[in-house]
């Protein structure tokens, strides 16, 4: 495993391999042997000697631990490997998890002493996740009572069935055995060994890549026993990726050197890194390293597969992708435990607050936030042992003591329905608008971000915008203010204004809009769970299996292992962080308990959780879930539970079932038009014409308009607040026509959408009266026009119905379309408005310089004209009028009218009728 001689070309192939284990498995006694076995070191360093290559901090040399990870190159057999070391201990596991980023192949060590432990696990399904090649290797077989077959068996069972041992062990005689169980595990395999007798390295190699074969190795890291088989297959079977053919790189890591100098970890996995080169952002980088322990080396070119820290850019980020290497998903592992940080003889907790983000920055083991309602900085960690090393590192760093103390299990909220949320944000020259939809997502999905919105409603760069207001912080629940995960949040639509809306306008719409859902869906309260593995004298067991039993844990059926029971199952983090002592105390130190996150789960005592955080969501001023709209020139506040009667643009999700509702409904119970008004009164007319013969159809139909001397521009949507329609009576516009979109009126309006489901030709009727009085006050020309597009053989109908006219249109023509095509030939002479809340026909309708009014804004106007008349016609004598609503009053009605004006109207009990 010699490096290159001096003077040979540098080798093309490069790969990245990691090495990870449970915490004592030999993992750096592995890396030393590597190293030492590939020329790389000249002696073999020790952890207990405290000289090991890859522990380069004192701190990692003191406990004996590694802590950080770091990487090492060397040459194996014309190949580059970068080895990454990272650390084993479980409180470290987010330092860890963040290498996996870019490993091209896993060693995977694990303690012939110990067997799968449950962090072992862990790392199996992280590397599962990430889709890693795997090579295991089973340390310390030197010591007494390691089994091989038993620890391979235990690793088919819980890792993987096609585990399967390759290496020194094997044995002529069993190289027949070893290539049948290579040919079981794929189809590929199987005829190339029923064809060849054997399955070739090539094949071999794919099978390993895929994760369809997991080779195993027996032997002892200290003893550099079994190591040399495992580096030989490496040599022999580890492929490098395909790159990208643009440059393409994934950042990992953070860290700062000895001079205060910020390093970007990155690999490159496509294309070549530069010294000078521009990274996102504009900035440059100004030094590439390659670092191998402690030392490294500056290179003014990086290629493809080259693991290197760049100086320079100040924004970068772990997880964050550049160029064609797309971002990471968010990290698995997480802390569970909440402190509050004292500085006794410290700075201010703001200036300690600012250093403590530039250190977590580096470590993202170190989650530090400030609590506003305490008025208090805390931070989020793994476990003690990561708390102890917090402390020596912010000693060291930043030259403060710190104490942690009060510690506090870090739960999380989801929902169980979908919702949709909705936020205004509209103080006087701002305006923006948002509607999301929240949906529930798989446990330990975290949260995931997509939008459905047509960039025809909302232009792409607002939407851009909305999608990173939602990703850039961490958005408290509604329960106790907790983090929300395992959503999906899609945005449904929105509105910007073209002069009023800034940036900041959609940050707060957007907040707005996820508390208002979480306000008005079901939540749920989530806690972290361990998975454990309880060893105890058999003697103890019963005391353990109710201790777990009363910490709302389960466990698996308990094994005797000698005279050891053990026990392995789930238990809320709350109730399992302090049970080790008692572990301790009653077991005489015999007991022996691990534990690792298994994820969150559902709270085993919410209520009492719930109880104890006393969070008031409504009055969480950081958090508002109302929304601010405008009226008279200045905003006022609307609460979460009345802002959708005030939104502009209405719910996609309402509108869309309205209108499959009516579309339905029309198809089964449309009857001929003729049937609602006598034959005299029945016009009829094709609509099969052309776009041409449009407007001679409605010439014909309804008489010669007189143009207008309008600008086009100065019909356009209005963004007034509801409840700021016209309060006088205008002048009765003879030259302005309403269409409306009937059913889409009929089922946004409460009243008629109840009639429509038991007697839709009555809903029609209802509101044609409605429109009849409509027109009757404010005059002009109106038109509602009814789909009737699944009613086979219709050709159109167009009828007067008393005042106003009634359109129903041909088969296979939505009302949308007529209304479109109509609003384009009238709108560039006459006024036309358009009641609809379709959002795709409002923007079409818009484009035609048409005035529009959703069906809310409708039915306000309605209601004001009614007012309007109650108040000119109730407070004086009833006199005739030109309009329709009292040209068919005879002196009954009349002398009704009156007697109502003056309240002596009674119904049947005798009680005097109210003047509405």
């Amino acid at each position: 495993f010699m490096g290159q001689q001096a003077g040979e070309t540098k080798p093309a192939r490069r790969i990245c391999v990691g090495l990870l284990a449970h915490v004592d498995a030999g993992k750096t006694t592995l890396s030393e042997g590597i190293l030492y076995l590939t020329k790389s070191i000249r002696k073999l360093g020790r952890v207990d000697n405290r000289d090991a290559f890859l522990d380069t901090y004192e701190l990692e040399r003191e406990r004996g631990i590694t802590i950080f990870s770091k990487q090492a190159v060397c040459e194996l057999e014309g190949m580059t490997v970068t080895l990454m070391d990272t650390p084993g201990h479980v409180d470290f596991s987010p330092e860890m998890e963040r290498t996996l980023q870019v490993l091209d192949y896993a060693v995977l060590v694990i303690s012939g002493a110990d067997g799968v432990q449950g962090h072992t696990e862990t790392l199996w399904r992280l590397l599962r996740r990430h889709g890693i090649p795997v090579f295991v290797f089973v340390n310390k077989m030197d010591q007494p009572g390691t089994d091989e077959e038993a620890l391979l068996a235990q690793l088919k069972q819980k890792l993987d069935e096609n585990c399967m041992a390759f290496g020194w062990h094997t044995r002529q005689e069993d190289e027949e055995s070893h290539q049948e169980e290579l040919a079981m595990c794929t189809e590929a395999a199987m005829e190339e060994y029923l064809s060849q007798g054997h399955v070739s390295e090539k094949t071999t190699a794919a099978m390993i890549a895929g994760r369809q074969v997991f080779p195993c190795y027996f032997g002892s890291a200290l003893k550099l026993e079994g190591v040399e088989a495992l580096l030989r297959d490496l040599a022999r079977f580890a492929r490098m990726p395909e790159p990208f053919s643009d440059f393409g790189a994934k950042v990992f890591k953070i860290s700062r050197d000895s001079q205060g100098n910020r390093l970007t970890h990155i690999k490159i996995t496509g294309g070549c890194l530069r010294v000078k080169d521009e990274l996102e952002g504009g900035e440059k980088v100004n030094q590439i390293r390659i670092y191998s322990g402690a030392k490294y080396e500056t290179v003014s070119c990086a290629e493809t597969g080259c693991v290197c820290a760049v100086t320079g850019p100040e924004h970068t980020r772990p997880g964050q992708g550049l160029g064609a290497e797309p971002d990471s998903d968010l990290p698995v592992l997480e802390p569970v435990l909440t402190y509050r940080l004292e500085f006794p003889d410290g700075p201010g907790e703001a200036e300690m607050y600012r250093k403590l983000k530039l250190l977590e920055e580096e470590e993202p083991m170190l989650h530090v936030v400030w609590n506003e309602e305490l008025k208090e900085l805390q931070a989020q960690v793994m476990g003690d042992v990561q708390m102890e090393v917090l402390k020596s590192l912010i000693q060291e760093r930043f030259g403060t003591q710190v104490r942690f103390d009060s510690g506090n299990i870090v739960y999380k909220e989801t929902i169980l329905e979908p919702a949709e949320g909705v936020g205004h944000f509209e103080p006087l020259r701002h305006y923006a608008e948002v509607h999301l939809l929240l949906e529930p997502g798989e446990p330990g999905s975290g949260l995931q971000f997509d939008t459905v919105c047509s960039e025809d409603v909302l232009d792409g760069n607002w939407q851009r915008l909305i999608l990173t207001h939602l990703e850039e912080k961490q958005h408290r629940g509604v329960l106790m203010g907790a983090e929300i995960t395992d959503m999906k949040i899609t945005l449904l639509t929105g509105r910007a204004h073209l002069k009023h809306t800034e940036g900041g306008d959609f940050r707060q719409a957007t907040y707005r809009a996820l508390r208002q859902g979480l306000m008005e869906t079901r939540c749920r309260l989530l806690e972290p769970y361990y998975r454990f593995r309880l060893e105890v004298p058999a003697e103890s067991a019963g005391r353990a299996l109710t201790d777990i039993q009363r910490m709302s844990g389960t466990f698996e059926t308990p094994e005797a292992e000698g005279d050891r029971t053990v026990i392995e199952g789930t238990a809320p983090a709350a109730a399992m962080r302090d049970y080790q002592r008692e572990v301790i105390a009653y077991t005489r130190g015999r007991g022996r308990l691990t534990c690792v996150l298994k994820g969150y789960e559902p709270c085993h005592n919410e209520e009492e959780v719930l109880a104890a955080a006393g969070y008031d969501p409504e009055t969480d001023v950081q958090n508002p879930s109302g929304s601010v709209f405008c009226a008279h020139g200045a905003g006022y506040y609307v609460p979460w539970n009345q802002v959708k009667d005030h939104m502009h643009v209405e719910s996609p999700l309402e509108l869309s079932g309205r209108r499959e509702q009516a579309r339905q409904e029309a198809a089964e119970r449309a009857e001929p038009a003729g049937k609602m008004a006598g034959g005299a009164a029945r016009r009829s007319s094709s609509f099969g014409a052309e776009e041409k013969e449009l407007e001679e159809i409605f010439r014909r139909t309804y008489g010669e308009g007189k143009r207008r001397d309008t600008d086009r521009r100065s019909r356009s949507i209005s963004f007034e607040p509801a409840g700021t329609a016209r309060r006088k009576k205008a002048e009765p516009e003879t030259d302005a026509y309403l269409l409306v979109d009937g059913y889409n009126i009929i089922f946004a309006w409460e009243e008629l959408r109840d009639m429509a489901k038991t007697n839709i030709d009555g809903a029609r009727h209802m509101l044609m009266d409605v429109l009849c009085n409509y027109q009757g006050y404010r005059g002009g020309t109106v038109m509602v026009v009814f789909d009737a597009y699944k009613v086979e053989g219709n050709l159109g109908q167009a009828l007067k119905y008393r005042n106003i006219h009634v359109v129903y249109t041909k088969e296979a023509e939505t009302a949308d379309q007529y209304i479109e095509k109509l609003a384009y030939r009238l709108g560039r002479e006459r006024q036309v408005t358009v009641a609809t809340s379709d959002g795709l026909e409002q923007l079409i309708i818009r484009g035609q310089g048409c005035r529009l009014l959703s069906a809310r804004d409708f039915r306000e106007e309605v209601e004001a004209v009614s007012r309007e008349i109650r108040t000119e016609y109730l407070q004086k004598p009833f006199v005739r009028s030109g309009n329709y609503l009292f040209s068919h009053a005879d002196g009954e009605l009349a002398e009704h009218l009156e007697r109502v004006r003056l309240g002596k109207e009674e119904d049947e009990h005798g009680r005097k009728t109210d003047k509405k």
